[in-house]
């Protein structure tokens, strides 16, 4: 019986034509070169009929597909051939064109050789990995006696404590404020061992790789002249990227708006930033650099994959898209685990914020190192604090795969990552309106108060400069400078970073148009050191509003581990604020003034049009001096822009 029923048409999407499943002329030409004609699967009556039918045609279309089937097949038996032509090919342009550039003009061409060296250490490696790596493994066996391992472990141990004594002795002799920093460093570590979940269980081994890969990527970021250079170069290439965004949103709002109103220049970095990183995951780089600082930690500090793998994450991404990476894991994670995903997220920054801190004039270099140091830090802290009692599922980096995203191509996940960042941008806006509005409502509320006890302009920040005071000192910032760094931890800490970091922006640039130091009894600027120590130590979302943001992203991944969440959330709040105290406290240890001293007699005697920093120390060092090394044009000058009783 002929069924009647009608086929449901079949539905064809946008993945199945890329793949050339569901296409029609696919099938058409597949069935041709298999020797069968579209209508075979038929019933031989309704065959012989449609071959009746189809030999009347004045042309046969298998005849005339016969050169493209040949043409197809070759290429298809030849698929690798050709790969490795193509890509042969592009290599040697590659390398016609660099050696062209190097030729022309070395140091013009540094960067891009520099780069292309990295990207071949890395390739090689991958390729010594996989051909001799089972056999490095096999030899490495016989040596991996415990009781020897055991003892060179405590003997690279000693050698680290006794290097890093013998070092502090002798740098420390020149800058005595470094000690105070690494004070800072032990008390912090201290306090959160005291508050340790299982005092006995915690792994030493973690805590020292941790902070040990903090305290020698701080060296080579502060202290070595290539990292600085590296660092440096790197921070201004991030901000002519971010240059860029002015393109889109000067047509979007106009130049006048972008270059007079914050949320027109700030804002629209964060769309441009997070569409880049889109398009970053989408190729695999994003996924390949996480895995190769994830291998780098897993295998010094210990860690499991999971915990390692969000921990680099958050280098890049927020406290809510990094644990997206172990998504399909976080319900089978060790509380140590999800406490550590937790730290991670609270002692990091996002890459689009990165961007927009960037704009506001903050020290580039600092910034990006504070992220990168932050992530073997958070480890450490974090297996102090709440150490692994249980057992692991996932000590193996094969039991996690990363993906790439739901993109099918690269102007999807462009348009989802700008798409996205419109959420983030309404909250970042949502969120400063609403924060600045409350603070300014409890300054009055707090200058009502004192007003009545005959206290003077008592406000949020004076308390917090009271109260954090000691932290800022302990961090290695200058006495005289701690009550403005206070301020800005405190706000930081109650308020959110995106506000700090603003308030920071203003503090540098009144420094950087050299305003005087003391107006009245207001401090109008801080040193460099301190803002440098800043900038590492508010580099976070440790802040009292981000505890809904986490509690909200994690449980949304694994409902069934809320009631997890909600217990560990306080704690490694205050362990990723640890973190960014003990980063700054590193950088404290580490930082030294780079750049040549400025010639003051001869900057002096020029003709000078507006005043800057370096105008300031020389006026400053000028009205102090009782010499005849300044001149009285020198004076002169220094009178136009600062007031001074020698100038009477």
């Amino acid at each position: 019986m002929e069924n009647n029923t009608p086929r449901p048409k079949e539905s064809l999407s946008l993945a199945s034509v890329a793949n050339g499943l569901d296409n029609m002329g696919a099938e058409l030409v597949e069935s041709l070169e298999e020797g069968q004609t579209p209508g075979s699967d038929l019933s031989p009556a309704e065959g012989r009929n449609s071959s009746s039918k189809t030999s009347q045609e004045p042309f046969s279309g298998r005849r005339s597909l016969q050169p493209a089937l040949r043409v197809r097949r070759f290429c298809r038996e030849h698929t690798q051939l050709f790969r490795w032509i193509c890509t042969g090919l592009l290599c040697t342009a590659f390398a016609a064109f660099l050696l062209i550039a190097c030729l022309l003009n070395f140091q013009r061409a540094l960067a891009l050789f520099v780069l292309t060296c990295v990207v071949l250490a890395f390739l090689a490696h991958g390729l010594l990995k996989r051909l001799l790596g089972p056999k490095l493994l096999r030899c490495a066996t016989p040596l991996g006696h415990s009781r020897l391992s055991l003892w060179f472990k405590r003997g690279l141990a000693l050698a680290a404590f006794l290097g890093l004594v013998l070092w502090l002795a002798l740098d420390t002799s020149r800058r005595p404020e470094q000690l105070v920093s690494f004070a800072g460093i032990c008390v912090f570590i201290g306090i959160l061992f005291a508050c340790s979940k299982h005092h006995r269980a915690v792994s030493w081994r973690a805590v020292s790789w941790g902070l040990g890969l903090q305290f020698v990527l701080g060296l080579l970021v502060i202290r070595t002249e290539p990292g600085f250079i590296a660092f440096q170069w790197l921070g201004n290439q991030i901000q002519i990227f971010l240059s860029y965004t002015e393109a889109g949103s000067s047509f979007v709002f106009g130049e006048a708006l972008v270059k007079d109103v914050f949320a027109f220049q700030v804002l629209p970095i964060i769309v441009f930033f997070s569409c880049v990183m889109s398009i970053l995951y989408h190729v695999g780089l994003m996924q390949w650099l996480i895995l190769k600082i994830a291998w780098l930690m897993q295998v010094t500090m210990g860690t499991t994959a999971t915990e390692t793998l969000s921990v680099a994450g958050n280098i890049f991404v927020s406290q809510t898209e990094a644990p997206l990476l172990i998504r399909p894991y976080l319900g089978d994670m060790t509380l140590s685990e999800i406490h550590v995903v937790m730290t991670g997220g609270y002692a990091t920054i996002a890459g689009s914020l990165l961007g927009a801190y960037i704009s506001f004039g903050i020290d580039a270099a600092s910034l990006i190192a504070a992220s990168v140091m932050a992530a073997p830090c958070a480890l450490a802290l974090s297996k102090l604090v709440y150490p692994e009692v249980e057992e692991s599922k996932f000590r193996s980096e094969e039991a996690v795969k990363l993906s790439s995203g739901g993109a099918q191509n690269i102007l999807e996940a462009a348009s989802n990552g700008a798409a996205v960042s419109v959420k983030v941008v309404a909250n970042i806006a949502a969120n400063l309106i609403a924060f600045l509005a409350v603070l300014a409502f409890i300054n009055a509320a707090f200058s009502w108060l004192g007003d009545m006890v005959d206290i003077q302009g008592l406000s949020f920040q004076l308390i917090c400069s009271y109260i954090l005071r000691p932290v800022a000192f302990l961090m290695g910032v200058a006495w005289e400078d701690c009550p403005v760094v206070a301020e800005l931890l405190g706000i930081k800490l109650f308020l959110n970073e995106f506000v700090a970091y603003q308030e920071l922006s203003q503090y540098k640039q009144r420094r950087l148009a050299g305003v005087e130091e003391w107006i009245g009894a207001k401090k109008q600027w801080i040193s460099v050191r301190a803002e440098i120590l800043t900038t590492y130590a508010l580099c976070g979302f440790a802040n009292l509003s981000s505890i809904g943001i986490m509690l909200g992203g994690l449980t949304s991944m694994a409902p069934q581990r809320k009631s997890d969440f909600s217990q560990i959330v306080l704690r490694a709040l205050c362990t990723g604020a640890c973190v960014s105290l003990v980063n700054a406290c590193v950088a404290g240890i580490l930082y030294v003034p780079w750049g040549a001293e400025v010639n003051c007699t001869s900057l002096l005697n020029t003709t000078l049009s507006s005043s800057s920093f370096e105008v300031y120390q020389c006026c400053r060092k000028a009205f102090q001096s009782s010499s005849p090394e300044f001149s009285p044009e020198a004076l002169d000058n220094c009178c136009r822009f600062y007031n001074h009783t020698i100038c009477a």
